[in-house]
């Protein structure tokens, strides 16, 4: 391949995704809205937008397409208190907790509010470690890195 691919997800909306993509940057560093291509009625049809460096793309493309758990976004936190500002925005005006650390904004869109140390735990952790802070995880709506931690040293079992 001669060119760098680069691929940006590109999420649905039914009008909002102007609004979407304003609300999205204002919660991340490094994000900013970059374009937005008016419609034939002069409304916001696409928006370019860059999201904690990530380009990402908004349509507004009708109702025909809802958002899903089969897609969602996954923002790995140092602390907890990013996990608690994150969580808190992304589910406030509607938007709605879900277990193990999943929460879907008010438009519908799915988001994995996870630790940053989650993947490393789980690819240098024991059987036995992992289990554990999975057993724990799955107890939980919004996670907590504390007792996600204990749960992996063993402590309290």
């Amino acid at each position: 391949m001669t060119a760098l691919t680069r691929i940006a997800p590109c999420l649905w909306y039914d009008g909002a995704a102007r609004e979407a993509a304003d609300f999205y940057v204002s919660l991340f560093p490094e994000s900013s809205v970059d374009a937005v291509l008016p419609g034939q009625d002069g409304k916001p049809l696409f928006v370019s937008f860059t999201l904690a460096g990530q380009r990402m793309q908004a349509l507004n493309g009708g109702p025909g397409f809802p958002h899903s758990n089969a897609m969602s976004l996954s923002v790995a936190c140092d602390t907890q208190a990013e996990i608690d500002r994150l969580w808190t925005a992304l589910g406030a005006d509607g938007g709605k907790e879900l277990e193990c650390g999943w929460v879907t904004d008010r438009w519908g869109v799915p988001w994995q509010i996870v630790p940053s140390f989650l993947e490393a735990r789980i690819s240098t952790g024991t059987p036995e470690q992992v289990g554990r802070m999975m057993v724990a995880v799955w107890s939980m709506k919004k996670l907590d890195l504390a007792a996600m931690q204990a749960a992996f040293d063993g402590e309290g079992s």
